[in-house]
């Protein structure tokens, strides 16, 4: 029986999403899982410069894990698979442009391209891509795939109304209050089975002007680049849409500590690499030196100015 009447619910929006008609899951790891079952995927090589979400989600499902290595340009470094191996190819800050991407396509044949630090990019035609919505945007789930193929079987939808209380909070309130319900969010996808994105989530995407997102990601990525451009051990690319902008100095770790006490945050993305590199590894200097920089769509001009002062460079 329907509900007719009581009171108002969220207001309900039409406009289109980004990525409309890819497979719309409840997170970017079973975005993945999705995959590894979907394609029978038995073993695959991912980067050591990466969180320990990815080979946790292998491990679920059964499928064997390798490590490769990245350069300062962030893409993989003498990279051989064996047998029926594929590829996890990890689009770090956007810099992978799909040119890239079509290369390493034709070499290897069997890859699976890693978006969620690239939301704006679009997906190479016949390439299995994922997305995250949750880096990008205020939803507590939300996940894109692009894949020729399928599941069998209707898969439940996920449900996100309980879990938005951080995010509620955060838009009147500060972070640091409500930071601890961010993280448990995060965690509990590490035991979700793969759902839908749930209709919330979906309503909430469906009310972005992600022209103006992207944009001001871009122009706020350009203006640190300007800035950071003469000190940064890294030489970048400005994407469309940037995730957040990777400054990569001596001393890094430290700078991020003295921005933490002036309330600027600033993440260790990857903090796993620190249990599977030696202190003289590439990647485990690029984990603790980087810091993303924030240049997202709630920052202007007078925000990166301000940002730029404080990190002091």
């Amino acid at each position: 029986m329907r509900e007719i009447g009581g009171y108002i619910e969220l207001d309900r929006y039409t406009m289109p999403m980004l990525h409309e008609g890819a497979v719309a899951l409840n997170c970017g790891r079973n975005a993945l899982a999705y995959l590894l079952r979907a394609k029978k995927i038995k073993r695959i090589k991912i980067p050591k410069f990466l969180c320990d979400s990815v080979a946790l989600v292998c491990k679920r499902e059964g499928v064997e894990t390798a490590l490769y290595s990245v350069g300062t340009d962030l893409l993989p470094r003498d990279v051989e698979l064996e047998g029926d191996e594929w590829l996890y190819l990890v689009n770090f800050y956007g810099q992978m442009d799909n040119k890239t991407v079509k290369a390493f396509k034709e070499k290897y044949g069997r890859v699976i391209v890693d978006n969620v630090q690239a939301y704006f990019q679009p997906p190479v035609a016949g390439v299995d891509t994922l997305y995250t919505c949750r880096k990008f945007f205020g939803v507590a789930d939300g996940a894109f795939l692009y894949t020729d193929a399928c599941l069998e079987g209707e898969l439940e939808r996920d449900v996100s109304y309980d879990r938005m209380r951080f995010l509620l909070g955060r838009f009147e309130r500060t972070a640091s209050e409500f930071y601890g319900e961010y993280a448990a969010n995060n965690d509990m996808f590490e035991h979700e089975p793969i759902k839908k994105m749930s209709a919330l989530t979906d309503n909430l995407l469906r009310g972005i002007n992600y022209e103006l997102v992207k944009i001001k990601r871009t122009e706020n990525f350009r203006a640190l680049q300007k800035a950071f451009f003469s000190v940064n051990k890294l030489r970048l690319d400005v994407p469309e849409g940037a995730f957040a902008y990777p400054l990569y100095v001596d001393g890094g770790a430290e700078i991020r500590r003295k921005l933490q006490e002036k309330k600027i945050y600033i993440p260790t993305l990857w903090p796993d690499v620190f249990d599977i590199c030696g202190e003289d590894e590439l990647e485990y200097d690029m984990a603790k030196n980087i810091l993303p920089l924030p240049c997202d769509q709630r920052y202007g001009k007078e925000d990166m100015e301000y940002l730029i002062g404080e990190v002091g460079l």
